[in-house]
């Protein structure tokens, strides 16, 4: 099975390098890190990824919780918070975009690996319940769908890259990119991100 995929959103360098450190000994795959709320955006549209460690207070125009609410709105991406706030106000704050963890700093391996593990296991819990199935998909978005477009499409939803749907679907990276381009058309949609926002606000 492939590592799990990781994005660290930390505006201290110190403390994004040791998390870093932290996840590759437990066997995750780091594949961003920012330390400013507007390049994560950049980050999330450009980078798969399974989860986000994103800090609550960071620099730049979004904090963390704006970036919270993009992910939920525009994005499938779980995400845990990283904070040294545990005060009332922030929790609530917090509560509202409803994390799938939540660790306060200080922190140790251990804290880590709990909630990102928990945090993985309600996801695809979740995903599993959600309408997500085929038939689902084409009565509340009234398509048609061939069960090679579905398959794509659900590689898309999980952040799959080209290589990585064609690898899980034994096809080649032109047949993937022919079979978005069909989705397109299907969904009427011109990017992948707005193929994504469709699904998630259906």
């Amino acid at each position: 099975m492939d590592p799990k995929r990781i994005i660290i959103i930390e505006d201290e360098a110190l403390i994004a390098i040791e998390i870093q450190s932290t996840l590759e000994m437990l066997g995750f795959k780091v594949v961003g890190h920012s330390m400013n709320g507007d390049e994560a955006l950049d980050l999330f549209r450009s980078t798969a990824a399974d989860l986000v460690l994103l800090d609550i207070n960071i620099k730049g125009s979004k904090n963390g919780i704006d970036l919270a609410h993009i992910l939920n709105e525009s994005y499938n991406i779980p995400f845990v918070f990283l904070t040294s706030h545990s005060d009332p106000t922030t929790l609530e704050e917090a509560k509202k975009v409803m994390p799938y963890g939540y660790i306060v700093k200080p922190f140790n391996e251990n804290d880590l690996k709990v909630n990102i593990e928990l945090a993985l296991y309600k996801y695809e819990s979740e995903k599993q319940d959600n309408g997500l199935e085929k038939t689902s998909i084409e009565r509340s978005c009234a398509v048609d769908l061939t069960d090679r477009e579905y398959s794509v499409l659900m590689a898309f939803y999980k952040g799959k890259t080209y290589k990585e749907a064609a690898e899980e679907l034994f096809i080649s990276i032109n047949t993937i990119k022919t079979y978005q381009k069909r989705l397109f058309q299907i969904f009427e949609v011109s990017s992948r991100y707005e193929l994504l926002h469709k699904l998630n606000n259906k």
